[in-house]
């Protein structure tokens, strides 16, 4: 059998759970209009992949911020602890596997 998933609202959501594993879509959305805060995981990485669109994923790392051009097909994953956030434009959409855990539980947000 096969399921087909697809998604066409806006913000994160998530469309597959399976085991430990879940797949999500992120398209565009207010809070990823431009950097208005950071969040990172602490028990699992984040992985991104553009399928359309334009998008930056940013970093906080010990010398600042820094973003990352996103290219389409091209696989960023964000290791678990590091604070990120992705800012899309309104034709984006990025395809995201993470734990199925992955919650406010296991993470942290600030707010820029």
């Amino acid at each position: 059998m096969v399921e087909i998933h697809e998604y066409k609202g806006a913000g994160y959501k998530p469309l597959v759970d399976y085991g430990s594993w879940r797949v999500a879509v992120l398209r565009y959305d207010e809070w990823f209009t431009g950097l208005k805060g950071l969040e990172r995981h602490l028990e699992t990485d984040e992985v991104f992949v553009l399928l359309e669109g334009e998008a930056t994923l940013i970093t906080e790392e010990a010398d600042g911020i820094r973003e990352w051009k996103m290219e389409r097909g091209k696989i960023y994953n964000v290791l678990k602890g590091v604070w990120h956030h992705i800012v899309v434009t309104p034709e984006a959409n990025v395809l995201i596997v993470e734990n199925r855990d992955t919650s406010a539980e296991n993470s942290e947000r600030k707010i820029l």
